[in-house]
């Protein structure tokens, strides 16, 4: 009996992904051979190619695949009522199923290769200097009064500028986030993204997703992120982009490039903070902390209150629990509360000067940071 390419092409396929699903492969090979190797040098292509045109190349595709989909189930159902015999619809049923777990195939292997490998990456934990002792109530209410005092400063100075606008990368941030990506041990430095928006912008909104990084390595934003909220929505996405798929990971990066940009971004950053620290002090700090911020960052706050306000309940809880799975799948064992572990970062990263993370395990960056680059 001989197998036909077509069959032998969908068996490939499956088994392909059904191994990079599986597969245990070692972190450290990931690290060195994938992330800042294979996906580095990827990341610098594909990138700078999507940015060239100002919508979501991935729209594209989506509406692309999902056609494509339609068009071969209408074409199977007219044949199968041609025939006109008993169990057309078994058939149906079958071929349908079997064309879509091959499909499913080849994106999902289109996906690990990518960006999904660096799910598989050597964690931050493991490259920085961290000293778990300071995780603690107290040290929560430190981080966090700094970055009352940090708002404050800011405000005045942010608001005066204009904010982030969709659809071009900002100088001052992709500064910041140059400056990141050396800080954590990056050798080869990812190149920012055009934030644009989404046709998928009504499903954000509805379930309160800020951003996303999509398998064309292009950052996508709600349409309804407050203007002071912009900037590390886009740098957290940007993290993802330097190969950071971990959400802590991915938001720890996007806070240093905040931190190291203009007084908008940096206000962006510190806004994460407070967010962060206030549902790690203890209640009784709570009170006393708020009432310390001046009325323009109490007033920003109240802004980004309301707009959560405005996601529905049910799907924000269906959408959390599908990313939640999906991680997991992923191995990032927390879930969806891989989110809030950035606040472990925040707490036991050691830092020199400026707020530069100290790294350990990893190999040093040689010399103080060259500069930045000029973003494409």
């Amino acid at each position: 009996m001989t197998i036909g390419p077509n069959r032998a092409f969908r068996v490939a396929a499956f088994a392909i992904a059904a191994f990079a699903a599986f597969a245990p492969f070692p972190r450290a090979f990931v690290e060195r051979f994938y992330s800042t190797f294979l996906y580095a040098y990827l990341q610098q292509v594909v990138t700078p190619a999507s940015n060239l045109v100002p919508f979501a190349l991935f729209d594209v595709v989506v509406i692309a695949v999902g056609a494509a989909w339609l068009l071969a189930l209408m074409s199977d159902m007219r044949r199968e009522d041609i025939r006109r015999r008993h169990g057309r619809w078994k058939r149906l049923t079958a071929r349908v199923l079997a064309r879509s777990i091959v499909w499913a195939s080849v994106l999902y292997i289109a996906f690990m290769l990518l960006w999904g490998f660096n799910y598989r990456r050597v964690k931050l934990v493991e490259k920085l200097e961290i000293d778990w002792q300071p995780v603690s109530p107290d040290r929560a209410v430190s981080l966090a009064a700094a970055a009352v005092d940090r708002l404050n400063a800011l405000h005045d100075q942010a608001h005066s500028t204009a904010w982030i606008a969709l659809g071009s990368v900002e100088p001052s941030l992709a500064h910041g986030f140059n400056r990141a990506q050396h800080d954590l041990g990056s050798v080869i430095l990812a190149v920012p993204a055009r934030p644009k928006t989404t046709l998928l912008s009504p499903l954000f909104r509805l379930t309160g997703v800020e951003g996303m990084t999509d398998p064309l390595l292009e950052t996508l934003i709600a349409d309804s992120v407050l203007p002071m909220q912009r900037p590390f929505v886009i740098a957290h996405e940007w993290g993802h982009l330097a190969g950071f798929a971990d959400e802590a990971e991915a938001s720890f990066a996007g806070w240093l490039a905040c931190v190291h940009g203009s007084a908008a971004d940096q206000y962006s950053g510190w806004l994460f903070v407070y967010r962060q620290m206030m549902a790690a002090v203890p209640e009784q700090d709570r009170s006393e902390l708020f009432h310390r911020l001046a009325s323009g960052p109490v007033e920003d706050l109240r802004s980004i209150a309301d707009r959560e306000r405005q996601v529905s309940p049910s799907a924000s809880r269906i959408s959390s629990l599908v990313y939640d799975r999906y991680l997991k799948a992923n191995r990032i064992g927390s879930g969806v509360a891989n989110y809030d572990e950035v606040a472990n970062l925040l707490l036991g990263v050691r830092f020199g000067p400026d707020w530069t993370p100290k790294l350990s395990r990893l190999r040093q960056p040689s010399g103080p940071y060259p500069g930045i680059p000029k973003a494409r």
